[in-house]
């Protein structure tokens, strides 16, 4: 019900709310932006056509580590032990949907599968999922190579 309202109400919003101005954020502060918060999306090839997956996440220095519980998911990203990785995206955002006041962090860079088994332990510890799924011992590791950072001003 809550949910209907503020769908219906959306559209009355543009008038009461000044027009927002657009920042862009340099590398380090969109990084510690992404550590803010826990979850994004990944952004992916899966039989040739784009897909996209919220997952939980963890950053480990400036690199986003992601779990997946999803076999498809994971066979789809997951490159070669010799290939230099698989190109892959991860947003995640804060938009206040009342203000219209937040950020934008959009990284894209390479994705590579955590083989390390303490490492591997160290992540699964950290990462808190919100859907409860059987147990997979998958993570990646994402390197950034191109962030975008943009954050809604007064």
């Amino acid at each position: 019900m809550k949910n209907e309202a503020r769908r219906r109400g959306a559209g009355d919003l543009r008038g009461a709310v000044a027009p927002r101005h657009l920042a862009q954020l340099d590398r380090a502060e969109a990084l510690r932006l992404l550590g803010t918060v826990s979850l994004g999306r990944i952004v992916f090839t899966q039989h040739a056509l784009p897909a996209i997956r919220p997952v939980n996440h963890v950053m480990d220095g400036d690199d986003i580590i992601v779990q997946l519980h999803d076999g498809a998911t994971l066979a789809s990203i997951v490159a070669p032990t010799h290939a230099a990785g698989v190109v892959v995206a991860y947003e995640a955002d804060v938009i206040d949907p009342e203000t219209h006041l937040g950020w934008s962090v959009v990284v894209t860079g390479y994705a590579h599968r955590v083989t390390d088994g303490d490492e591997l332990a160290s992540f699964s510890a950290r990462l808190r999922p919100w859907v409860q799924r059987p147990a997979v011992n998958a993570a990646l590791r994402i390197r950034p190579d191109l962030i975008t950072g943009l954050q809604l001003t007064v």
